[in-house]
Order: structure tokens, then C-alpha cells, then sequence
């Protein structure tokens, strides 16, 4: 989309104009929402954080100062609501239930994963192999998480996301790089099994 035809969108987007706010919802949703599958353990949480985004997007559009970084203001708005999320679920404990849990292994498994949602990485993957990396993704550090997941899934540029957390762009890079690397891992270990 061309900038000066975002800049329109969300002139009548803060006006309140229906039209737009569905515009700005079927332009984005798809992005955050394939952001949100990949911090969050489960399809139903990833939809009602979606919804609650572009509720909050709705709230306070009027706040927005456009400096050409709308994109990332959503994407904010959704790692934070998923931070949010995952502290909440971490404090009341997690509890899976007994379809949830790999009997071979003992741990969880996602029930409700969009098939749909998946990379072409995840495709080409044997299913053991994709496993494996996605316990592998799972297990890694919050912040690593994201930054893998606003790359990857929202396109988002090292910078925007260096902005968006509030880190050094060399960290996020570094954090990447790191991150990525602990992927590959798993994957070649699963290879030479």
C-alpha cells in the first residue's frame, strides 16, 4: 500500500469511518494474526488477541501520531497484549489436558494449530523434525520469540523491531542470529539422529 493511500486510510480511520476501520482490519489481521500463532499455545487465545488488538487499534487511533510506523504500532499493541498473556498464564499455571499431552513424551501439544497458519519451512519438515522445532521455538526466551516471530511472520524490518522493544539494534540482531542458530540446531541434531 502506498503511503499516501495509508495516509487516507487512517484520516478515516480516526474519523470513525466504518468502511476504513474494516479497511485497516482486513489489510493487517492477517499479518498479526499469523504474529500471534507463533507466541501463543493455542488458535482460540491467537483469535482473541487479534480481536482485542484491533479493538484497542479502534480506542485510540485518535492518539496515533502517523510517522509512518503504523505497522509497528500494531504489532506493539500485539506483543504486548501476548506478553501480557503468557505473564497471566504463567502466574495462574499451566494446566493441559490429558488429549493435549504426547504420551510418547510427555509434553504438550497444541490441539488447535491452523494448519493453515504454517510456514513453508514447517511443511518441508518431517513431522518428528517440525516436533522438535517447534518445542525448540517454544523454549526459547520471550524476547527471542518475538523477535523471530516479527521478523518471520510480520515482515517487520531489524530496526521496527529494535524500536518496538526497546532494544539496541545490534541486540535484536544479535538475539536473531542466536536465536536462529539454536533452530538450526535442532533441526541438523534431528537430521543426524
Amino acid at each position: 500500500m502506498e503511503q499516501s493511500d495509508l495516509d487516507a486510510l487512517l484520516a478515516d480511520a480516526r474519523a470513525r469511518r466504518p468502511a476504513a476501520i474494516d479497511r485497516l482490519y482486513r489489510l493487517f489481521s492477517p499479518r498479526v494474526y499469523g504474529f500471534l500463532m507463533r507466541l501463543l499455545p493455542s488458535r482460540d487465545v491467537a483469535d482473541d488477541l487479534l480481536q482485542e488488538t484491533f479493538l484497542r487499534v479502534v480506542r485510540t487511533i485518535e492518539t496515533y501520531v502517523h510517522d509512518g510506523r503504523f505497522e509497528a504500532w500494531i504489532f506493539r499493541i500485539a506483543a504486548n497484549l501476548a506478553r501480557d498473556h503468557m505473564r497471566q498464564r504463567r502466574r495462574r499455571g499451566f494446566v493441559a489436558r490429558l488429549d493435549e499431552i504426547d504420551a510418547d513424551d510427555g509434553t504438550v501439544r497444541d490441539t488447535t494449530a491452523d494448519p493453515h497458519a504454517r510456514s513453508a519451512l514447517d511443511v518441508l519438515i518431517s513431522g518428528e523434525q517440525a516436533q522438535r522445532l517447534e518445542r525448540e521455538f517454544a523454549a526459547l526466551p520471550e524476547m527471542d520469540r518475538e523477535i523471530l516471530a516479527l521478523r518471520h511472520h510480520a515482515e517487520l524490518s531489524f530496526r521496527e523491531i529494535a524500536e518496538l522493544l526497546g532494544v539496541p539494534l545490534g541486540t535484536a540482531l544479535a538475539r536473531a542470529h542466536r536465536a536462529l542458530g539454536r533452530l538450526r540446531g535442532a533441526v541438523r541434531n534431528a537430521d543426524g539422529e
